[in-house]
């Protein structure tokens, strides 16, 4: 069994699959443990981490509860090469581990050590702080500040002593870039892997990329600590004689021309997001460049099929390559307000490629990652990483176009900027949110009329105050969301945005193949739509296709992993596997999402049903008092009436069971 705690968490078995049926409680004290070491905690400081509110002595027994239920699920002694083993007595609780069954003393050990090895794996084992974007408990917040202040601190340290190897161990700087980059996306402003990323680039003799950096860690002191690069950073720009600034005079390599000024239009007057991507670095051998260009043909034609941005021609955007150019400079020049930068490197038998967002105007890094693959499968591995972050910029620009949305004054935004608006709400996916978004999307359909897509999101808003019992008069809502979706058909056959809208508002107003149609369309535009794959999800669990419908979801989360909107993916998944009668495992997935995303009502009545259905009745009654604490009117049969439910009879009979027994209103 291996725990992974850095970056996130995350509990699998030797195979690397997700152990079920863990609580997202029990995660969380392996994940304290882990962080202790050797020493362990006392009984006393994990009730106060855990039960803070009880009083001593049910604290205890909660406690003894929690620690039975972590051994039931870790394997025996000398079962499991990388086994986890829990030790307690009458004071002290620690957990102990094999090399490699947890990804902090992995670190922790290779950050210390001296062996070059070692200190490698300690690299590739950081992919971020300790339970980095889960929602905790603030005793569990203030336990782990110290232990994230410390083992950050111990990273970029790493990061400086790897940069620092010599120019042959390939292994050890790709590790320091690595690392480097990890850190850069928690913290832009580190000095240490700015510098760390200098070096590796100086090491590699690509002085254009060491100034590129520079730029980068100029710009982003200035912007978080108001303060500029200190000696020893200023001192690697010294080694290589070039000055501080970006040479605009530079003469572009023999047989590049200089980039063409095509700039006509005002980048954020573009009715779309507006995209490079440059041409890769290439940090093998120059055989290898061939690939590299071939990778940026790629994600370019990917993100071309998302209609949802402009994207630069690779033609225009290669007359860049092999000179610098700051990324201010390549919007100008090519009128965009985002490119996207990266890094190919051949090592062995493995290829990784190093993908990085970047706004043209502020230089900021929006979004970065990075892929490995076999040489063997080298076009395959073009496409999937041209797949993989397509998904993954959408909803990085997405995020950039809202809050240039929200920085703008009321009276100059235009129906595009309102429905930037608008998106935060319709990812709330409650009453009140939903509520707000509304009225915004109607000041988007009275500024165009023409714009399918705040029209079919309209439309959805209304579908989905009648799925969620939201209204009190669903027939006037119904109404309203065919209504937006008949005026937007005709305007939205290219933006399969709008037609994944429509699809959905067709699947909740009960007509599953009319949704199916739409929502097929939009991923013949864009096959790596995201929310198109969930909305195509969710049509397949209406029609009782559990497993196609989880297929499906999956799909739409290795696309997005990061994507605001993710949980309704995960909801979707439960939803799936519910229907396949595994609905333990389903209110798991229910359970952790509701604590994550309290205000996302709707899910409590999923919750409640399943946790009934699966014996586990204080669950299901907890769920059932929250939503009737939000919904006061909700009864069974009001929920029976859905539209989008009308194929589903025997689900709905087990599902309505479940209600029943989990102590809510019949009618």
């Amino acid at each position: 069994m291996r725990l992974r705690i850095l970056g996130g968490l995350e509990l699998t078995s030797t195979d690397r699959t997700i152990v079920p049926d863990v609580t997202r409680q029990t995660r969380f004290v392996l994940a304290c443990l882990a962080l202790a070491g050797p020493k362990g905690l006392t009984r006393s400081e994990l009730c106060a981490l855990f039960w803070p509110d009880r009083p001593s002595a049910q604290a205890r027994n909660s406690l003894r509860q929690g620690l039975a239920a972590i051994r039931k699920h870790l394997p025996p002694a000398g079962d499991d090469a990388g086994a986890l083993t829990l030790h307690s007595d009458l004071e002290v609780v620690r957990l102990s581990a094999a090399p490699g069954a947890v990804d902090v003393h992995t670190f922790h050990d290779g950050a210390k050590a001296e062996d070059r090895s070692l200190q490698i794996a300690a690299a590739q084992a950081w992919l971020g702080e300790p339970l980095a974007g889960l929602e905790l408990p603030e005793s569990v917040e203030q336990f782990l500040s110290s232990h994230r202040r410390s083992l950050t601190e111990q990273a970029l340290k790493l990061a400086e002593r790897l940069s620092m190897a010599d120019a042959t161990d390939r292994e050890a700087l790709d590790a320091a870039q690595t690392l480097a980059q990890h850190l850069l996306t928690q913290i832009p402003a580190a000095e240490e892997a700015h510098r760390a990323l200098m070096r590796v680039h100086l090491q590699r003799g690509r002085p254009n990329s060491v100034l590129r950096q520079f730029e980068r860690c100029k710009q982003a002191l200035r912007d978080e600590l108001q303060t500029e690069p200190d000696t020893e950073t200023r001192r690697i720009m010294e080694i290589i004689h070039i000055s501080d600034g970006v040479d605009d005079t530079a003469e572009p390599r023999v047989g590049q021309d200089r980039p063409a000024k095509i700039n006509h239009t005002p980048i954020r007057q573009r009715p779309h997001p507006s995209v490079a991507v440059m041409p890769f670095d290439n940090l093998g051998d120059t055989s290898d460049e061939y690939f590299a260009d071939g990778v940026v043909e790629e994600i370019t034609a990917a993100l071309s099929r998302i209609r949802d941005f402009f994207v630069i021609a690779r033609q225009s955007a290669f007359t860049f390559k092999g000179r610098f150019v700051d990324v201010k400079e390549v919007g100008r020049d090519l009128g965009v307000a985002y490119v996207v930068e990266g890094t190919v490197r051949r090592g062995g038998d493995r290829l990784r490629i190093s993908v990085q967002l970047v706004d043209a105007a502020t230089r900021n890094q929006l979004w970065s990652d990075r892929f490995e693959g076999e040489t063997g499968e080298i076009f395959d591995f073009q496409d999937r990483i041209a797949a993989q972050v397509a998904g993954a910029l959408k909803p990085a620009i997405r995020q950039a176009e809202i809050d240039a949305a929200r920085r703008k004054p009321p009276a100059s935004l235009e129906a595009y900027d309102l429905v930037m608006r608008a998106f935060p709400k319709l990812w709330g996916q409650n009453a009140s949110a939903i509520g707000e978004a509304i009225p915004i999307l109607q000041e988007a359909v009275r500024a165009d009329s023409n714009y399918g897509r705040a029209q079919t999101l309209l439309g959805w808003c209304h579908a989905l105050r009648v799925t969620y019992l939201w209204s009190p008069n669903p027939d006037d809502e119904i109404d309203a969301a065919r209504r937006a979706v008949d005026k937007a058909l005709g305007l939205i056959d290219d933006d399969p945005t709008a037609l994944t809208a429509a699809g959905a508002v067709t699947g909740l107003c009960g007509d599953q193949e009319g949704a199916s149609a739409l929502i097929e369309r939009a991923l013949a535009l864009d096959p790596n739509n995201a929310w198109a794959w969930t909305r195509w999800g969710w049509v397949a669990i209406y029609r009782g296709e559990a497993e196609l419908a989880a297929q499906r979801f999956e799909n739409a989360m290795k696309l997005s992993p990061l994507d605001p909107f993710a949980f309704n993916t995960r909801m979707g998944k439960a939803a799936a596997l519910a229907r396949m009668g595994r609905f333990g495992a389903a209110a798991a997935i229910a359970k952790d999402e509701t604590k994550r995303h309290p205000d996302v009502t709707w899910a409590y009545r999923q919750l409640a049903s399943w946790a009934a259905i699966a014996g586990d009745l204080p669950t299901a009654r907890s769920a059932a008092r929250t939503l009737l604490a939000a919904q006061p009117d909700f009864t069974i049969q009001r929920f029976l009436s859905v539209p989008a439910f009308r194929d589903m009879a025997e689900y709905l009979d087990r599902m309505a069971q479940g209600l029943r027994d989990a102590g809510l209103p019949e009618g």
